[in-house]
């Protein structure tokens, strides 16, 4: 009897636990190929995540070895090597997880031809998100929620696919030559966390413990009791339903933040546009193009501490305390007056969660583009401080220069005596012409 193969094509789920593509074509098929294609045309993105995902890799590649399988890399365009690699092994099938990106169903829509062509059965699995986008549909009509409050409700009371345990046995077919992987690159961030589904599980391990306290603590800026886990969820290390039913309450504010996650998919699948073009009708969009503005801003020296505090967390560590994000994306688009999108590239850049859906879906809620029924709300950075980092320790992590500075004085330091304020190295805030915000009074 012949033996039947399959290739499981992976993108953004390197992990083998609660794998619905990996899990169903392992019980379905003799010999399974999975198999990774490293694209040219996303290897420039980010040094960060290229790193972060050469590591993912690996770890990967160890896991489905211990199954008794492993992980077999191309070098190419994805759909080019996913047909090629079926007709070298005789696959009958492709297995792929969904995605909304407009890069993504694009690759989707080639693989399906390309699979057609040659007689090739192609499915679509879920598992990058909790609930698949498109499952929930407004009541009143229309194809996704705009707003997330009525999305959450319906989220929460969906019915959730059962969770997968990890294939027991990963069998190739002979002769396959596995190829090798690449070494990672240094990246631009140091201190940038590590990939790979072993690490991400152990952090969900470690850190669940203070789940409790997720509600008080996640905005305290300084004490950074957040989870952490953003970067495998981007990559897939981890299935944000295996997330989810760990942190158990589904109305909790932790599992929360994972609804608001599936909330800016479903809206990506509606609107693929979502990084380049306003998502709100009527949005008005009046930006600045000030280059030396965007400059100092991406590189933490605008002169106002907590924005600066968390553009230089975010060169070092490759990530940014969330409520962060929301303070210095509001301050390059509200007080500075630039387009979000130069927003949305420089974290992409940086970021090794940046993704599509979220990045710049947030992007869009904190420029007024967005999802957003309040949109010409603002964030006075000052406030934001005092009340997220009442102690100063945040800005004194990342902002050196103002070690010394003691009190309130840390977050305005330009009211400072002339004398104190001349000893700091430290630049002034920035200003924009015909404005006069109120923290600089």
């Amino acid at each position: 009897m012949t033996e039947s193969t399959a290739i499981v094509l992976l993108t953004r789920d390197l992990r083998v636990h609660d794998h619905p593509a990996l899990a169903t074509t392992c019980a379905a098929f003799d010999r399974v190929v999975p198999l990774y294609v490293l694209d040219p045309e996303l290897a420039g993105l980010s040094a960060n995540r290229t790193r972060f995902l050469h590591q993912a890799l690996a770890d990967l590649r160890t896991q489905l070895r211990e199954c008794g399988g492993d992980l077999v890399v191309r070098h190419g365009d994805a759909v080019v090597e996913t047909i090629r690699l079926a007709g070298e092994v005789g696959a009958t099938a492709v297995a792929l997880s969904a995605d909304v990106s407009h890069y993504a169903r694009r690759r989707e829509g080639r693989l399906r031809d390309g699979c057609e062509q040659r007689g090739l059965h192609l499915r679509l699995f879920p598992g990058l998100t909790v609930v698949e986008p498109g499952a929930l549909r407004p009541g009143g009509g229309g194809d996704h929620y705009r707003v997330f409050s009525p999305y959450h409700r319906a989220w929460v009371a969906k019915q959730w696919r059962e969770e997968l345990a990890a294939p027991r046995r990963v069998a190739l077919p002979d002769g396959v030559r596995v190829g090798n992987l690449p070494t990672p690159p240094v990246g631009d961030s140091p201190d940038a966390a590590i990939g790979g589904e072993r690490v991400a599980r152990q952090r969900l391990t470690d850190w669940l413990p203070d789940l409790n306290q997720y509600a008080d603590q996640h905005d305290d800026m300084a004490g950074d009791d957040t989870s952490r886990l953003s970067p495998y969820l981007r990559f897939g290390c981890m299935s944000p339903l295996a997330v989810a039913n760990r942190a158990g309450d589904r109305t909790g504010p932790f599992v929360r933040q994972l609804c608001w996650r599936d909330f800016y998919y479903q809206v990506t699948a509606a609107f693929p546009e979502i990084s380049t073009a306003a998502y709100r009708r009527g949005a008005t969009e009046q930006w600045r193009y000030d280059d030396d503005a965007l400059a100092a801003w991406a590189e933490g020296r605008t002169g106002m501490p907590i924005v600066d505090a968390g553009m230089r967390q975010m060169r070092t560590q490759g990530w940014m305390h969330n409520r962060a994000r929301l303070i210095t994306a509001g301050y390059l688009t509200k007080h500075l007056g630039q387009d979000w999108r130069a927003g949305v590239a420089v974290f992409f850049r940086w970021l090794l969660d940046g993704d599509v859906a979220n990045n710049s879906g947030n992007w869009q809620w904190v420029a007024g583009t967005g999802n957003d029924t309040k949109p010409y709300r603002g964030f006075n950075p000052v406030r934001q401080a005092e009340r997220y980092d009442p102690a100063g320790d945040y800005v004194r992590r990342w902002v050196p220069e103002l070690a010394g500075v003691q009190g309130k004085a840390i977050h305005q330091p330009w009211k400072l005596p002339d004398q104190l304020r001349g000893a700091l190295d430290y630049p002034p805030p920035l200003t924009v012409p015909g404005t006069d915000p109120v923290w600089l009074r």
